[in-house]
C-alpha cells in the first residue's frame, strides 16, 4: 500500500504543468501518481468551484475540507482507493455535518477541549481525519507564519497545540496507531534547511554539534514543537523518511520558485510522513519525489506492507463525508430528466393541416422574379402582400427548376465607351513616372536622411545585457510583480541562488558569502538603457 502526500499549491495550477497537462481528468492524474491514498494540501478552491471530475473521480473516494470563510485559500483533500471505516473533517469534532455525525460514525470519542477558540482553529480547512481500522490517517496543512504578524504566529502555535492534543488522545487514550502527514511548515533539524550550516556558523557554533541543533530549534517555536514530537525527543512519532535516509543532505521538499531556487536545490524539508512506532514493522520504503514538478513542493510517499490491514474489518460504502454524496453531484441533468418520460403520440393532423401546395401549383401561380439590382427592392418586395393566385391555364405548365427561378431573360449590361479627355490621360501618365533626381541627389545621398537613419538604428538597437560585478557574466532581466514598482524591469546576476548566495550586506555577512552562487548585482533596466545610449552617442559603442 502506497500513501502519498503533496502540497499542490492549487488544484487549478497542476494541469498547467507537464506531465499533468497531458491528462484530461483528475482520475488520470491520480492514477499517474500511482498511490492507493493521495493526500493534497493547499487545494485553494471553493466548494462551488470544484467540478465533479475533481471531487468525485470514478475509482477514488474523496474527502475534502475547505475554508469556511476565505475562498481560494488553504484546503486539503484525501483521495483513497481503500474505503475508510470512518471520516471526519477537521480535528475538533465541531465542524457541522448535516445531519450531525452519530457516535458510531465518529473517528474518536475524545476531542481537545482546553484550547481557546477551537472553532476558529478548525475553520480554515486544514485537516481531514480518516479511520482505516489499522491506523488513523490525518492529512494536515499547518499554518504558515511567513507573514510574521503576531496574530498569525499565535494562530500557528495554537493550531500545533490542537494537533498535538488530538494525536495524544488517539495514541494514549484510545491506543490507536496514527499517521500524520502533510505540509507541517516547519523543519525538524538543521539538515532540513538549506541555510542550516550558515545559521550555526553565524552563532559561532559547529553545524554538527548538539548546541547548533538546540539553537536551531529555539530560533522558531514551530521547529521545537516538531522536534519534540519525534521519538528521539520522547514524542509519539517516527520521521519515517529521515529514519530510512539518516545522513542524506539536500533532501528538500519545498523551494522558492520566485528566485528559481529549485534549480540549485536551495530549499527546505517541511513536508513529512510521521508514523507511530507500532507501524514501523510494516514500512517497506519511504522517500521524496523531487523530480515530480507542478508545484513549489514535491510529493513524499510511504510504502506499507499490505499485511498491516489484516485482521481489520472492511466496509463497502464510503462514509457520509465523502464528496460523491454532495447534493450538487446527486442532481440529475435535464437530459436524464426528460429522457425517462415516455414520448406521447402526436395528435393526428386534420386534412387542412396536412394539405400543402405542390411545386407545379407554386410555379404556375406566380411569375418568375427578375433579379433586383438593389437591396432596397428586395426588402420592399418581401414586405408586399402576396398576390392572389392566378387561375391555372388549361395548358399543362412546364415544371420549373431552381436554376430557372434565378435565371431570366434579362439583357446583359453593355459597357459604355470611355469618354476621358486628353488632358486627364496626360496627367495620369505623368503621375506614374518617377520624379527626376536633382543634380545634388545624383552626386550623393542626403546627409539629413543618413543622420536620421543612424539615429533610428541607435534608438532601436538591442541593448546588450550588463555584466554582474563579481562574476563578470551577462545579467538576467526580470520584472517587478508587486509593490510601487510593479511592472518595472531590472537586471540581476544570472547565477542561481544557493547556500551562501549574496543577499546583501544587511542580510549576509561577507565571510558567509559563497561566490559560487548569485551575487548582489542589481540595476534598473531604464538605467542600463540610459548608460548604453550615452556610450553610443559618445562613440563608445558596445559590441
Amino acid at each position: 500500500m502506497r500513501i502519498l502526500t503533496w502540497n499542490i499549491n492549487g488544484i487549478r495550477t497542476i494541469p498547467q504543468y507537464h506531465p499533468w497537462n497531458g491528462f484530461k481528468t483528475q482520475q488520470a492524474r491520480l492514477d499517474h501518481l500511482n498511490a492507493d491514498i493521495v493526500c493534497f494540501q493547499e487545494m485553494k478552491s471553493s466548494r462551488k468551484a470544484l467540478t465533479k471530475d475533481i471531487a468525485a473521480p470514478e475509482t477514488y473516494d474523496a474527502f475534502i475540507s475547505l475554508p469556511l470563510k476565505k475562498s481560494g485559500y488553504s484546503g486539503v483533500a484525501t483521495y483513497t482507493r481503500r474505503v475508510p471505516c470512518k471520516a471526519e473533517e477537521g480535528l475538533t469534532g465541531l465542524l457541522d455535518t448535516k445531519p450531525p455525525l452519530t457516535a458510531t460514525e465518529r473517528v474518536s470519542s475524545h476531542y481537545p477541549k482546553d484550547i481557546p477558540d477551537l472553532a476558529n482553529l478548525d475553520s480554515e480547512g486544514r485537516a481531514v481525519t480518516l479511520d482505516f481500522g489499522a491506523f488513523v490517517l490525518i492529512n494536515v496543512y499547518a499554518p504558515n507564519d511567513g507573514t510574521e504578524t503576531e496574530d498569525r504566529i499565535q494562530f500557528k502555535i495554537d493550531y500545533q497545540k490542537l494537533l498535538s492534543e488530538r494525536v495524544r488522545q488517539l495514541v494514549e487514550v484510545e491506543k490507536r496507531e496514527v499517521i500524520v502527514l502533510g505540509d507541517l511548515n516547519a523543519c525538524a533539524a538543521l539538515i532540513d534547511h538549506c541555510e542550516g550550516p550558515i545559521m550555526a556558523k553565524k552563532l559561532g557554533l559547529d553545524p554538527n554539534s548538539p548546541d547548533a541543533e538546540s539553537a536551531f530549534w529555539a530560533e522558531k517555536e514551530c521547529r521545537g514543537w516538531l522536534h519534540n514530537w519525534l521519538v528521539d525527543a520522547g514524542g509519539p512519532f517516527v520521521d519515517v523518511v529521515r529514519q530510512l535516509h539518516p545522513d542524506r543532505k539536500g533532501m528538500f521538499t519545498c523551494w522558492n520558485t520566485k528566485i528559481s531556487a529549485r534549480e540549485s536545490n536551495y530549499g527546505t524539508r517541511i513536508d513529512y510522513i510521521l508514523v507511530t512506532p507500532g507501524l514501523m514493522p510494516f514500512v517497506r520504503g519511504a522517500d521524496i519525489q523531487a523530480d515530480v514538478k507542478g508545484s513549489d513542493h514535491c510529493p513524499v510517499y510511504l510504502d506499507l506492507d499490505d499485511a498491516v490491514m489484516e485482521g481489520h474489518a472492511t466496509v463497502e460504502s464510503a462514509p457520509r463525508l465523502c464528496a460523491k454524496y454532495w447534493d450538487e453531484y446527486k442532481q440529475k441533468s435535464l437530459g436524464d430528466f426528460f429522457g425517462k418520460k415516455d414520448a406521447k403520440p402526436a395528435p393526428p393532423k386534420t386534412p387542412s393541416q396536412t394539405q400543402t401546395p405542390s411545386t407545379s401549383q407554386l410555379s404556375s401561380s406566380s411569375q418568375p422574379l427578375k433579379p433586383s439590382t438593389s437591396l432596397g427592392s428586395l426588402t420592399t418586395s418581401a414586405k408586399r402582400k402576396r398576390a392572389e393566385p392566378v387561375p391555372a391555364s388549361t395548358k399543362k405548365a412546364k415544371k420549373g427548376t431552381i436554376a430557372s427561378f434565378f435565371t431570366s431573360n434579362v439583357p446583359p449590361l453593355v459597357a459604355e465607351p470611355e469618354t476621358e479627355d486628353e488632358d486627364y490621360k496626360l496627367a495620369l501618365a505623368l503621375s506614374q513616372q518617377p520624379p527626376s533626381p536633382s543634380p545634388a541627389e545624383k552626386r550623393s545621398p542626403s546627409a539629413s536622411r543618413t543622420k536620421e537613419k543612424a539615429q533610428w538604428n541607435t534608438l532601436l538597437a538591442r541593448i546588450p545585457p550588463p555584466r554582474c560585478t563579481v562574476h563578470d557574466e551577462p545579467a538576467r532581466e526580470l520584472t517587478t510583480k508587486q509593490g510601487t514598482n510593479k511592472g518595472k524591469m531590472f537586471w540581476i546576476c544570472s547565477r542561481p541562488v544557493g547556500p551562501g548566495y549574496d543577499r546583501g550586506r544587511e542580510e549576509r555577512r561577507r565571510e558567509d558569502v559563497n561566490p559560487e552562487y548569485r551575487c548582489d548585482f542589481f540595476k534598473w533596466s531604464n538605467d542600463v538603457r540610459r548608460e548604453a545610449m550615452a556610450k553610443r552617442e559618445s562613440g563608445d559603442v558596445e559590441s
